[in-house]
């Protein structure tokens, strides 16, 4: 007689078995493998932190008509003083009973009295920095020039220099005409002013950004004036000054720099020349900046030298 086998029978433990070991397949290979939980917080984001891009330039139409008693305001570059006067001149012809009033105090000071409204229009001869921009000052170039390095007429040293010498020179590292093949006499080195446009550029493509010397030989003027700069070098200093206010000149000799003159086309020492307004611009303002790109305005600006 057969003994009867208590308990389930054997397809349950199999079956028991194979969920057991399909479980355990998916807790090691599959979970592993889910996407990941999305339910976490996202890292906080702080919004509006990057300052507003600086404004570009507006496109300025040449004006057909510029109502009579329109006044026009402009400061600031002395680099700037023939294309601003050679502007004024032919604006006024162009356009009956306006008047266009123009200063030469710097390209800071320029800046300084836009932002206080009280001119229209600052003469700048070197890029706005970013704190101009984000005020809402917006440049628009108006020329090419170069910057020149002069002596006296009178000075004996004929050569010319090259850019390290120049380096050297303005930086107090060569104080002494003999230690470039001229005689034996000390330089004397006419700086201009912090607040010139062409002080700023001359930093910035001459002397790559680096400062200016403290040696004794170089003396600071106190007013950003091309006239007695020149007056001052006698036969024995050095400056720098935009080549269309000194080509012409009698009373000084400009140095070449790696054997070019500003004329030429491959010249080391160029920038370029802007006029700055605010955003947005008044009607006065539109319209003389207009004017700039009709052809009276551009022949104003070949015949100023820039």
């Amino acid at each position: 007689m057969s003994q009867q086998r208590s308990g389930p029978p054997p397809i349950v433990y199999i079956s028991i078995v194979l969920l057991l070991a399909g479980g355990g397949y998916w807790w090691f290979f599959k979970r592993s493998t889910a996407p990941p939980n999305t339910s976490t917080t996202a890292p906080s984001q702080t919004v509006g932190t990057n300052p507003p891009p600086p404004p570009a330039p507006a496109t300025f139409s040449p004006p057909t008509t510029v109502p009579s008693g329109t006044t026009v305001n402009i400061d600031g570059s002395t680099s700037m003083v023939s294309i601003s006067e050679n502007l004024k001149n032919s604006f006024q012809a162009q356009f009956p009973g306006t008047i266009v009033n123009t200063n030469a105090s710097g390209s800071d000071n320029g800046i300084r009295a836009l932002l206080a409204g009280q001119i229209d229009i600052a003469a700048v001869s070197r890029p706005l920095t970013p704190s101009e921009q984000n005020q809402g000052l917006v440049a628009v170039p108006i020329a090419t020039d170069a910057i020149a390095l002069v002596v006296g007429v009178g000075n004996p040293f004929g050569q010319g220099l090259t850019q390290q010498q120049v380096v050297s020179i303005f930086t107090g590292q060569i104080t002494n005409w003999s230690q470039i093949g001229g005689s034996d006499k000390p330089i004397r080195v006419i700086n201009r002013p912090p607040q010139s446009g062409t002080h700023q550029a001359f930093r910035d493509i001459v002397l790559q950004g680096g400062n200016f010397g403290s040696t004794p030989n170089i003396t600071t003027m106190e007013q950003d004036a091309t006239t007695p700069m020149l007056r001052a070098l006698g036969g024995d200093g050095i400056g720098y000054a935009t080549a269309a206010q000194i080509l012409n000149q009698s009373t000084v000799r400009v140095v070449a720099i790696d054997g070019l003159t500003p004329t030429a086309a491959q010249y080391p020492y160029r920038r370029t020349l802007y006029y700055v307004y605010k955003n947005p611009p008044a009607p006065n303002t539109s319209a003389f900046l207009g004017f700039i790109s009709s052809p009276q305005g551009q022949q104003a600006i070949v015949t100023s030298g820039s």
